[in-house]
């Protein structure tokens, strides 16, 4: 890393470095820039608008305020444009292109002459890729998320995507609402820019953001549409031009330690199921590891505090008015490593040490009398996942935790799509769908892990049942959802080799997912498992010969820490002999 500030930092070599100070300059005032302005430290603004992601509508405002907060610290701010991802808009899902993001965020800081940059983004796969690029690169970074969206309104209740988009089409689907109404609540789901109204994924890394210490104490919960939310923008400029003279860089902040922090506050907040993917690939590229028998004890020992869509009542602007994450870092500060170093440069001790306005117990509750008295998430493991699942505890129905049932399997995205509710279908409440292939190497890993009940099934009034996939599901979703098997079926994991008729447990006591079939009976049939054919050419080939599994984070293995390869070792079959 160059010793070197503003424009001659990380000079284009010529040869002649002089030479190459003199040409960047020149080329600069062809922008307009005085030799005055162009002599001052440069902070970068990472910009990703686009017309394709409705979370980042506000993102122009947004880095005009932190240009101006840079302007008025005395630094330079330059603007420049990242890849921008929307899950609704993006095929196959936005979950294969977070790591392209990733490396774009990496490149472009470690590229261009900035002394410290500002990550402005909100929607899911934008925080963690960002967050990725950050970590890699390793100069002072500010993380500002957009925000989330407020509420709209339909005959008289309160609406947010994405949670009531999911409760009204289940009702749809059920034909409880008629199609009228459907187009009308369409149009007042998401009735303001931002990201989704509810506790989903972009929520979540945003309060990751900030316990990690890489955003601004008190910045993840600001509504989108706040003034607020502008004046944290211009704070980050402000405090981002301070950290030129002072450094702070992401790898004394992303931290074993605040690592565990995250995860803590993920629980109590009851967050989405996304978040341990996305946290594992941020601690990865620093070489912090998350073990499931340590998440489980994370969740076993940090109680729900936060009354939230999707399992509970209020939305982010509620959160945000009753405290945020300071009440809920302030209910958990026995549980908390203390000594960790937020990004003004106080610890977390120092912060929580100062007293809060006030709580909203309808929203935050005490951690004496919690929403409930273990965290939202936990780890499974078992013979059909070996290397661990994930299961929302706290989304899910507790009838249904202890488990036994005939699986009912969906060997792709298109055999569900095709069969899912065809009246012929051979399924009952009791038994267990299953969706193969759809894990990061089968499909991308896109959020299809939420299968729909079967019409046929949903008309008579079932409303849950169980469901297990190698997917993701959106956060803002609910139900009892064993995920993330691993390995997933595309390498030959024991998913792979389920059948329709098949036993399976599942036990949220005993955190165990089990294929109820004969061992030798397994073993036959893995041993005559195939792999797929693989794309050969473009991203897609890529991504598909070098994501890891989720419990690594589903990054690349060239991008983890050191750039340590990390083979598929729980994989049936060696990656040579499918080439």
């Amino acid at each position: 890393m160059s010793d070197e500030k503003g424009m001659r930092n990380g000079l284009t070599n010529y040869g002649d470095r002089d030479f190459s100070a003199f040409l960047r300059r020149s080329f600069a005032r062809s922008m307009g820039y005085s030799t005055e302005s162009l002599a001052k430290p440069i902070v970068g603004i990472a910009s990703t608008p686009s017309g394709f992601n409705n979370c980042h509508r506000t993102v122009p405002e947004l880095v005009d305020a932190v240009s101006r907060g840079v302007l008025a610290a005395g630094g330079l701010p330059l603007t420049f444009p990242t890849t921008s991802l929307c899950e609704p808009f993006l095929k196959p899902t936005s979950m294969m292109f977070r790591n392209l993001m990733a490396m774009d965020t990496e490149e472009m800081v470690r590229a261009q002459p900035m002394d410290a940059v500002v990550l402005v983004g909100g929607c899911d796969k934008t925080v963690p890729a960002q967050l990725m690029g950050a970590a890699s690169a390793d100069i002072p970074a500010i993380q500002l998320v957009t925000g989330a969206m407020s509420t709209g309104r339909h005959r008289g209740e309160r609406l947010g995507a994405c949670t009531d988009c999911r409760r009204y089409w289940g009702r749809y689907r059920a034909g409880e609402v008629d199609k009228p109404e459907i187009d009308l609540v369409e149009g007042r789901l998401a009735a303001t820019a931002g990201t989704c109204a509810v506790m989903g994924t972009a929520s979540t890394m945003a309060i990751i953001s900030e316990v990690l210490g890489i955003a601004l104490p008190g910045s993840a919960s600001i509504p989108a549409v706040m003034a607020d939310r502008l004046v944290c923008a211009e704070m980050s400029g402000k405090r981002a031009v301070e950290l030129i003279a002072d450094p702070i860089r992401p790898s004394e902040l992303i931290t074993q330690k605040s690592v565990e922090n995250a995860l803590r506050v993920l629980m109590a907040v009851s967050g989405s199921t996304n978040a341990v993917v996305h946290l594992a690939a941020v601690a990865g590229r620093l070489g912090i590891s998350i073990s499931p028998e340590r998440l489980n004890v994370i969740s076993d020992e940090t109680p729900v505090l936060v009354n939230l869509k999707p399992v509970g009542e209020g939305y982010m602007e509620d959160f945000h008015a009753a405290g945020g994450v300071g009440a809920v870092l302030r209910e958990l500060k026995d549980l908390l490593h203390l000594d960790t170093k937020d990004i003004l440069g106080g610890t977390l001790k120092e912060r929580l040490d100062e007293p809060l306005e006030w709580v909203d117990r309808k929203y935050i509750y005490s951690f004496e009398s919690p929403v409930s008295p273990v965290g939202g998430l936990i780890a499974l493991s078992g013979n059909l996942a070996p290397d661990g699942a994930i299961f929302k505890r706290a989304a899910a129905t507790p009838s249904l935790f202890e488990a036994e049932g005939r699986a009912v399997v969906f060997e792709n995205l298109e055999d569900l799509a095709n069969r899912i509710d065809d009246p012929d279908l051979d399924v009952e409440a009791d038994d267990i769908l299953v969706l193969k292939n759809a894990g990061p190497v089968g499909a991308g890993m896109p959020e299809a892990g939420y299968l729909p009940i079967p019409q046929k099934l949903a008309k008579r009034g079932v409303k849950d049942m169980v469901r297990i996939s190698d997917a993701r599901m959106s956060g803002t979703a609910f139900g009892t959802i064993a995920l993330h098997i691993s390995p997933e079926a595309a390498v030959g994991g024991p998913l792979a080799i389920v059948r329709s008729g098949d036993r399976i447990r599942l036990s949220v006591r005993d955190k165990r997912l089990e294929l109820l079939v004969d061992q030798g009976e397994i073993e036959k049939r893995l041993s005559s498992w195939k792999p797929a054919v693989e794309p050969q050419r473009g991203y897609q080939a890529l991504f598909h010969r070098t994501v890891n599994q989720a419990p690594e984070g589903c990054d690349f293995d060239f991008l983890t820490c050191e750039g340590e390869t990390q083979s598929r070792q729980s994989s049936a079959f060696d990656r040579e002999d499918v080439e």
